[in-house]
């Protein structure tokens, strides 16, 4: 019997209430699926120790902190020296989740602009990747990464990709990369394959963004790092391949976008 293949849930949320006092079950159920590896992901700054003790406590865990768009206009604006100091831990390993909501905040477009451009410049002096969540916001969105990639190179993952087929271009024009989270796999969700299958199979990562978006055959229920796995055999069909093949494709890609947590994976 040939072993699980290896995968990366590279955008989780293990602090929310949902998943209170399971923490070591959804490890667990996750390094069953082949889930190796989940990078859980601080929204407001001030939750930043909470969620830095998930990644301390359970090996397969890794962690990222920023102020969510949607959140920008609620908490203290973060500085530059504030994420840059967080990346001194060994296990954070990106800026973010950052980026634009005009979808349920337009109202704070202004300030959500302000914020993104601080975490893009925390990414380009650390060298870490950013982590960005986009939501109709595209032309704002793609003029604001190319501004600040011409003034200084970054990396970054359009986190739960489901925008539009010109973000996605002008993303992976800047050498960026596209995660497919449960949204993919749903049935009405051809479009969106459509616009992953265009993209280069190295610039692919998956996620749950758990614990929503739970991918069929569990659509509607509280998602979770092992749920992964459905979304990956998904991205197989949709890249032509097998899903060991495609595991190791993202597995690859995931290691040279977080290079981090590859070093630190490889010294543990």
């Amino acid at each position: 019997m040939s072993p699980t293949p290896e995968i990366t849930d590279s955008h989780c949320h293990l602090d929310f209430p949902d998943f209170e006092g399971q923490l070591d079950e959804i490890v667990t159920r996750a390094t069953e699926a082949g889930v190796t590896r989940m990078v859980t992901i601080c929204t407001r700054l001030r939750n930043e120790p909470a969620v830095r003790s998930i990644a301390e406590a359970h090996a397969p865990v890794f962690y990222a902190a920023g102020t969510h768009p949607m959140s920008a206009a609620e908490e203290p604006m973060a500085t530059i020296d504030e994420l840059v100091a967080l990346t001194k831990h060994p296990k954070f390993v990106g800026i973010g989740e950052t980026g634009l909501d005009y979808h349920y905040t337009a109202e704070s477009a202004d300030v959500q602009q302000q914020s993104l451009r601080i975490h893009i410049e925390a990414a380009q002096r650390t060298g870490l990747p950013l982590i960005i969540h986009a939501r109709a916001a595209d032309d704002d969105m793609a003029r604001i990464l190319a501004e600040e990639y011409r003034n200084a190179p970054y990396s970054c993952v359009m986190h739960c990709f489901s925008s539009s087929a010109e973000l996605a271009h002008a993303a992976l024009e800047l050498g960026f990369y596209l995660s497919m989270s449960g949204i993919a796999a749903f049935p009405k969700s051809q479009e969106l394959r459509d616009i992953f299958a265009t993209a280069p199979v190295d610039r692919i990562l998956v996620e749950t963004d758990a614990p929503y978006l739970a991918p069929p055959p569990y659509r509607g229920k509280r998602n979770e790092p092992a749920y992964t796995a459905h979304t990956a055999r998904k991205g197989a069909e949709v890249f032509g391949m097998d899903y060991a093949e495609f595991a190791a494709r993202t597995q690859a890609n995931f290691d040279r976008l977080f290079a981090k947590a590859a070093t630190y994976r490889a010294a543990a």
